[in-house]
Parts: structure tokens; C-alpha cells; sequence
């Protein structure tokens, strides 16, 4: 470890991309002494903002290049697993009750990992960003604390189409999936929309969509459209992978997280599954509220067919496996 680099991007993290005639830069963010407990990683990039480092007119920026020398002069931890999810269906409120545990360091939906798989989706050499992704996720699982122990990455629900790429650059990290009904998840949609639920935020082609459905569509049909591709990938993917494992949101959450903990060989003390108990009472995205939710009794619409087909078959065969 080169201690001189370490101290100096110590509390640093990369936390955007930006392009400039071709010329892709990395913009830096200080994290002062604040840990990866929110919701969501957007919530963090917001927190720290407002710090002094952060606040001055020029910019902090490095070559991606700088990047993946820097993250090979720091003590970092490996990741201990990444989650996959369909939205909607308990994995913020997973990566909540992990983050209980501050052995865990716990990213969740981080948009620099995002900035640097599409940048190798846009370019069509996906290929190429594979070890600045990976000097990335060194960066940000840096061993701020000494107890840190495990790095649990959380993706992006559409982050299930660079599946061959993340299992190339990790071959026997467990790979955990998480998905729900699709009625139940569209219903989450209805009440706020995810990027992936909006026809046009991300790129059509990375779900196999010609662009005529991206504009043809209303929101719940092309839902739908992205849970029917997210389903059939994780069943495909279910049958070849020895390290990826499924979970559906009806198995509860507790229950669910001490299974995908065994996957990665980690049990709970009864300290700790306590505290992940009354985390699981309130609200996954506003923790200062009770959780509730109404059960769904009404059909589902037609449109939804294809979607709940490809569900039963995803269930059926992780239940059978």
C-alpha cells in the first residue's frame, strides 16, 4: 500500500463521470467522516455536498487512468456479494438492515458504478471499462473504519442486463436476486416512478426494446415490458450460475436476509438480528416511519399476462433448484 496515496484521497471518493470531446474525466466528492447508511447513495452524494470541501468553484478532477493507479495504493475490502433486484421488491430495506452491522459497508445504487457500465454500453466495448469498474468499487470499499469487514454492492434493477460482464470481473462473488409480482412492483411504480419505468431514462436497447416501444407505450405497459426481461434473465441466469441465488419478496425480509447471508457463509448474532428486527418495523426509504402496505385483491390487467408467466416460471424453477 503507498501510504502518501492513501492519505491523500483518504475520505475521497469518484463519484461522477463527465465527457469532454471524448476526454472521459473522473469528478472526485470528500466524505469527511460520513458513512454509507442512506437509502439510497444519491442521499449521500447530497449530505456531502454541503461540506466545505466539496463547496469551492473548481471542481476535483483526476483521469480515469489516475483512477485505477490510485485504487491499487489502498487497503480495501473485496466485495462480498452483489444484489440484484427487479425494484420494488425489499432490496432498499435489505441493504437497510445490513447497514446495521457497521462491519458492513453497504452501497446502495451507487451512480458512479452505473456512470461507468453505461459509458462501456454507449461506447459497445463494454469490455473496456472492466477494470475501472473494478478499481471503483476498491475506492469506495476503502477501510475507513477498522472493524469494516464485508462490502455489500447493491445494483441497479437494470444492472441484471450487464450480468455477463459483472460475473466475468467477479467469477464466484454469490450473486443474490431478489424480485416480487409484477402487479405488486408496478403498484410501487404508480406511486413514484423508478429511471427504469420511464420509457426513454434508460437506453431502450439495454432491455432489447426497439425505440417504437419506448415511445408507443404508457408507463405500467412498459414496466411491465422491463419486469418481463428482468424475470427471464434471472431464470436463465439461475440455470447455468452455481453462485447466483434467488429470493421472492413473499419469503419476508428477515427471513430473506439471513438466507443471502448464508449464501455468503455469515451468520447473525442474536444482537444483531434484533437490531435488523426493528429496522424491518419501518419504512425501507423513510426509516422515522411505520411501514404498511395494502394487500392486493383486484386481477391484474391483461397486459401483465406475459409478465406474470415469466414470474411463475422464475418461482417454480427457484423453488424446484
Amino acid at each position: 500500500m503507498d501510504i502518501s496515496v492513501s492519505a491523500a484521497i483518504k475520505n475521497w471518493i469518484p463519484y461522477r463521470l463527465s465527457e469532454n470531446n471524448s476526454i472521459v474525466a473522473c469528478e472526485w466528492l470528500y466524505l469527511g467522516d460520513t458513512v454509507f447508511d442512506r437509502p439510497f447513495f444519491d442521499e449521500t452524494i447530497s449530505q456531502c455536498k454541503s461540506l466545505a470541501e466539496n463547496s469551492k468553484l473548481k471542481k476535483s478532477l483526476s483521469s480515469t487512468d489516475m483512477l485505477e493507479e490510485w485504487a491499487g495504493a489502498i487497503e480495501s475490502i473485496p466485495p462480498t456479494a452483489i444484489i440484484f433486484h427487479v425494484s420494488r421488491c425489499g432490496s432498499t430495506l435489505l441493504s437497510q438492515l445490513l447497514a446495521t452491522d457497521s462491519s458492513n459497508i453497504v452501497l446502495s445504487e451507487v451512480p458512479f458504478f452505473d456512470d461507468i457500465l453505461q459509458l462501456g454500453f454507449r461506447k459497445e466495448n463494454i469490455k473496456s471499462i472492466f477494470s475501472l469498474f473494478q478499481a471503483g468499487v476498491k475506492l469506495y470499499g476503502a477501510k475507513r473504519i477498522p472493524k469494516q469487514q464485508r462490502l455489500f454492492i447493491k445494483a441497479d434493477s437494470w444492472h441484471i442486463h450487464f450480468y455477463k460482464e459483472l460475473r466475468e470481473m467477479y467469477p464466484q462473488l454469490p450473486f443474490l436476486f431478489l424480485y416480487r409480482t409484477p402487479d405488486e412492483v408496478i403498484r410501487s411504480h404508480q406511486k413514484q416512478r423508478g429511471m427504469h419505468a420511464v420509457p426513454g431514462i434508460i437506453n431502450p436497447s439495454l432491455f432489447g426494446f426497439e425505440e417504437e416501444i419506448a415511445q408507443s407505450t404508457n408507463l405500467d405497459e412498459y414496466t411491465s415490458k422491463v419486469l418481463e426481461t428482468y424475470y427471464s434473465s434471472i431464470t436463465e441466469i439461475l440455470k447455468k450460475d452455481a453462485f447466483a441465488f434467488a429470493f421472492d419478496y413473499k419469503e419476508g425480509i428477515i427471513n430473506i436476509t439471513q438466507s443471502m447471508l448464508l449464501k455468503c457463509n455469515i451468520s447473525l448474532s442474536e444482537e444483531q438480528l434484533t437490531a435488523m428486527e426493528e429496522r424491518s418495523t419501518t419504512h425501507s426509504k423513510f426509516p422515522e416511519q411505520v411501514f404498511t402496505e395494502r394487500v392486493l385483491t383486484s386481477a391484474p390487467p391483461g397486459y401483465m399476462h406475459r409478465a406474470f408467466q415469466l414470474y411463475n416460471t422464475l418461482d417454480s424453477f427457484r423453488r424446484s433448484h
